[in-house]
């Protein structure tokens, strides 16, 4: 039988279990001292929603680095990892043709960008008020993403999700790059639809990599997955990473909400203000809500997997999953479909469904998303997704599906595997393709929460 936790300490039935410092969960039963801690004998303490009180201040961010990247600097000012056209359909109708738009395209350009890519998904249409707001907000940002050198929507015409509405919706800033089509006022959409990518792909081809300071790097955290050295390997090897670029006035985002309960309040004392530790405050007991409302309990997690790969409540998931953030200050919190502007760490609104977490980061403006994994997975979203496993078995197991080992953190140390975790996202940020972009996975997926009609 595999062990996973092991009491160094007498617990009663009733007691706090401690891991990472903090309660994972409280005893079900007697547990002695080297007996196995799992499902058997420890259970979730968590509850409903918090009054939440700041406690402390804000970490001192560590010494600045002086490392370097070769990225695309685009006429607004941000950086991009990959200089790509995206074809970006409203409306789940018309999801096929734009992916078939960006075969053809990809056949006649062939390398002259990084990339033509569309991302199609099931939503557009039949949605209303908040739930259509969604969808727009999270096409409109990744629209405004600088990974996209040139963005074609492509609509139907008749669909809830308007082309004229959705274009207000992206950031002013990003508007020129952006060309629109639809499809039932055009007379042949796919020759109608080549002129444009084509013109697009003109325009991004012009652009050169150049050298570029950390600062200019913008990177989500993710986790999925997640197995018993997630939270000690893989997690703390972003955390540290994430510390060193918002030092060095970069730019990360934390989000899966639902994975952050039962280790908020460390993380919401890290808020710069009082207005940003109220909006996350607010935020998490929002999505607690979300769960309460529909007679779930807020615990409903971890995965099968998780549990099998030694996970036993969500607290314990959680504060693994906490520490991709390091302990940086905490200098915003933004919704759905936001943008992540202020230098540091930002914590954005989504759950943890891994295609929908991943592709809010991407959204907010990520141009990598840092992806540890336990178990392992293959998919890749938008911008380019590096996986990083916390094992040595799943490295070696899947080297087609990961970027980094992070069990080199037990061999090596902390500083060794840091120093090389840089370099290699330094490479893949100056276009070094990641397995999932080597393997052709790129996907999004949307957060449905309202009525369909």
């Amino acid at each position: 039988e595999r062990v996973h936790k092991l009491a160094l300490q007498a617990h009663r039935s009733g007691d706090p279990v401690i891991k990472y410092g903090l309660p994972i969960g409280k005893a079900t039963a007697p547990i002695a001292p080297g007996e196995a801690v799992h499902v058997h004998n420890l259970r979730t303490a968590l509850g409903g929603e918090l009054a939440y009180t700041r406690n402390g201040a804000a970490a001192a961010p560590p010494s600045l680095a002086t490392q370097s990247w070769h990225g695309y600097r685009r006429a607004d000012g941000r950086a991009a990892t990959r200089n790509e056209v995206w074809i970006l359909p409203t409306v789940g109708c018309v999801a096929v043709t734009a992916e078939e738009i960006a075969r053809q395209a990809q056949g006649r350009h062939g390398a002259r960008i990084d990339g033509i890519h569309a991302f199609a998904h099931p939503h557009g249409c039949s949605q209303l008020g908040d739930d259509l707001g969604g969808t727009r907000d999270l096409l409109a940002g990744l629209a405004a993403n600088p990974n996209a050198a040139g963005v074609l929507l492509l609509g139907l015409g008749c669909e809830s999700n308007q082309l004229d509405a959705l274009l207000e919706a992206i950031d002013p800033a990003a508007r020129a790059k952006v060309r629109i089509l639809s499809s039932q006022s055009a007379g042949d959409e796919m020759a109608q639809a080549a002129v444009l990518v084509d013109e697009l792909v003109e325009q991004a081809a012009a652009a050169r990599r150049e050298s570029l300071p950390l600062s200019d790097l913008v990177v989500g955290l993710k986790c999925g997955g997640s197995d018993s050295f997630s939270g000690l390997t893989a997690n703390p090897l972003l955390g540290r990473l994430c510390d060193t670029l918002c030092a060095a006035e970069g730019r990360a985002i934390l989000t899966e909400i639902p994975e952050i309960f039962g280790a908020e309040q460390a993380l919401l004392n890290r808020a710069v203000d009082d207005e940003t530790f109220s909006r996350a405050a607010a935020m998490i007991n929002r999505f607690k809500r979300y769960y309460l409302d529909q007679g779930l309990p807020v615990s409903e997690n971890p995965s099968p997997g998780n549990i099998a790969g030694g996970i036993t409540t969500l607290e314990e998931k959680s504060l693994g999953a906490v520490q991709k953030g390091g302990q940086a200050p905490l200098v915003d919190a933004i919704g759905y479909g936001q943008a992540a502007t202020r230098p540091g760490l930002t914590l954005l609104e989504a759950p943890g469904n891994d295609a929908v977490s991943s592709t809010a980061l991407a959204a907010a403006g990520a141009t990598l998303v840092l992806f540890t994994t336990g178990r392992g997975t293959p998919l890749g979203f938008p911008v380019p997704t590096v996986k990083v496993a916390s094992n040595h078995a799943l490295a070696s197991a899947k080297p087609h599906w990961i970027d980094f080992d992070a069990g080199v953190v037990l061999d090596s140390g902390t500083d060794h595997a840091d120093t090389k975790f840089l370099e290699r996202l330094i490479a893949i940020a100056s276009g070094e393709q990641t397995a999932a972009e080597r393997a052709g996975q790129r996907a999004i997926a949307i957060w449905k929460r309202g009525a369909t009609l």
